[in-house]
């Protein structure tokens, strides 16, 4: 007699189905329609017509890529934080990511408003530098490492990036606006830039937040315990924040400030799965991650065609409801 399917199949095999459609759907959806048939063919690298052929290989797939770059990057981003630090609302907010992040990009949108090509660079850099200044000033001193260490210096390097990007909305009252977009968060057409540029980054933080997943795990059972079977909670949390802040910058660098994401995915996935083993919720979090992005892109696209809306408020609104749901249900 077969075993019925476990939680965490039904989870993992879900998300990859949803995952694998909306690529699919986000590809044929937009401001003009394609059909199912091509989409599929393109995909599959068969002949399609050369305007069809345009749209997909230099339009929708970039977008659609980087969309699953930025909904994985974060839900991985969150699933490392909030491992490391123990702490269930632990976000890319947490270690300046998201602070630094909004303060370069705003610098180059508001000072130099000419260098707009340079936003997801300067997103990137100022969202690495932040995270950098974090773990260093968290890391070190005789506490250096310690939860309550890395979470004092993320709130004030976080502040200081805060206050650096409302200082150059007030001495750029009439630019603000251009800085909206990306506060507020979304994807854009913009060939395969983003996705280069910021692919290297996500790259090497996924490939760490794999090798971290059993460390993680060993770490949740209280750093005495990880100790003893020879693993160093203080170079984890440090390399966890490195990974997490090369996964947030990244996503940061192509769509924005999308925090949510990172903060309720990791949790989706832990509800509805009903375990905590970093050796899951890691691949499981980037699957559901992308699958949510894609869901949240293709709506803000369709919904209210031609005219986009942001992203990241159309996902909390969306989100949050079902999140609540699940909570009802297992708590």
């Amino acid at each position: 007699m077969r075993r019925p399917p476990t939680r965490r199949t039904v989870v993992l095999a879900s998300g990859l189905v949803v995952l694998g459609v909306m690529v699919v759907v986000s590809v044929a959806l937009g401001a003009v329609g394609i059909p199912l048939g091509d989409v599929i063919d393109a995909l599959l690298g068969r002949p399609v017509a050369a305007s069809t052929h345009e749209i997909i290989t230099q339009l929708r797939l970039p977008r659609t890529v980087a969309a699953v770059l930025v909904g994985g990057g974060l839900a991985v981003a969150g699933v490392l934080l909030q491992g490391a630090l123990a702490n269930p609302l632990a976000s890319p907010d947490v270690i300046g990511v998201t602070g630094g992040a909004g303060f370069g990009a705003t610098l180059i949108l508001l000072a130099a408003p000419a260098q707009q090509a340079l936003v997801p660079l300067g997103a990137l850099v100022f969202g690495l530098v932040a995270a950098a200044m974090v773990l260093l000033l968290g890391g070190t001193g005789a506490r250096g490492g310690s939860v309550e260490r890395i979470v004092l210096a993320g709130i004030a390097i976080a502040a200081l990036f805060g206050a650096g990007t409302t200082s150059l909305m007030v001495a750029f009252p009439d630019r603000v606006p251009a800085a909206i977009g990306f506060i507020a968060g979304g994807l854009v057409s913009d060939g395969w830039l983003s996705a280069q540029t910021a692919g290297p980054y996500l790259a090497v933080g996924l490939l760490l937040a794999v090798a971290l997943a059993r460390p993680l795990d060993r770490l949740a059972l209280g750093d005495d315990v990880a100790a003893s079977l020879g693993t160093r909670p203080r170079t984890v949390r440090i390399v966890a924040g490195v990974a997490a802040a090369l996964l947030a910058a990244g996503a940061a660098s192509i769509a924005g400030l999308l925090g949510f994401l990172g903060l309720i995915v990791p949790h989706l996935v832990r509800l509805a799965s009903g375990t905590g083993s970093h050796v899951f919720l890691v691949p499981a979090s980037a699957v559901v991650g992308a699958a949510v992005m894609l869901v949240g892109d293709t709506l803000a696209r369709v919904v209210v065609a031609p005219v986009e809306l942001p992203v990241g408020p159309l996902m909390v609104i969306l989100g949050v409801p079902w999140f609540l749901y699940l909570l009802r249900r297992t708590h």
